[in-house]
């Protein structure tokens, strides 16, 4: 979608094999990353699985400002944060198909050790218990499909009727005699 961009975050962690710094992740010191949350840089900003991560508020403005639509990829408590400064940001849950499906989509990280691997899935069952408190919700069974139940998420919501430009249809039809 050409006028969609993905929002980078920030992180202490470590890059991962295949990642590109400033792609994938901004990866910085924790010492860096305290600071900038001590600045209030970030819209959001967590501790998830030992790791600090947050979304850079001058980088989403940025985007905002120039009539971006962009998608962050936060957990539960980066969506808390945002929903609270953003009123009219788009919710979505994105869910694997099953917890075997997420417990073996982490181990084709080959990154993460056995205990990490059921911390997480740990996580992921105390999450999935907020998945009412979004606006949709996408299952990932095949990426392809839920990217493109990610897009009509993104093009039906911008036909919704408050986003629709009154004062055009106004001038356009209701106050102009038809010939």
């Amino acid at each position: 979608m050409p006028n969609l961009r993905h929002s980078v975050s920030y992180t202490t962690r470590r890059i991962r094999h295949g990642e590109v710094n400033n792609r994938d992740y901004t990866f910085i010191k924790e010492d860096v990353f305290r600071r900038m949350a001590g600045k209030d840089e970030f819209v959001e900003w967590a501790e998830v699985h030992g790791n600090l991560y947050g979304t850079s508020r001058k980088r989403l403005e940025a985007m905002l400002n120039k009539g971006i639509d962009v998608i962050l990829d936060v957990d539960i408590q980066g969506a808390r944060q945002i929903r609270k400064k953003y009123k009219n940001g788009i919710y979505i849950f994105i869910l694997p198909p099953s917890p075997r499906a997420l417990k073996e989509r982490l181990k084709k990280r080959r990154c993460n050790s056995k205990e990490e691997i059921q911390r997480r899935l740990k996580r992921a069952v105390d999450e999935i218990r907020d998945y009412k408190k979004y606006d949709y919700v996408i299952i990932n069974r095949v990426l392809d499909t839920a990217l493109e139940e990610l897009k009509a998420i993104i093009v039906s919501e911008k036909f919704r009727i408050e986003n629709t430009d009154s004062l055009w249809i106004e001038k356009n039809f209701l106050r102009r005699r038809v010939q």
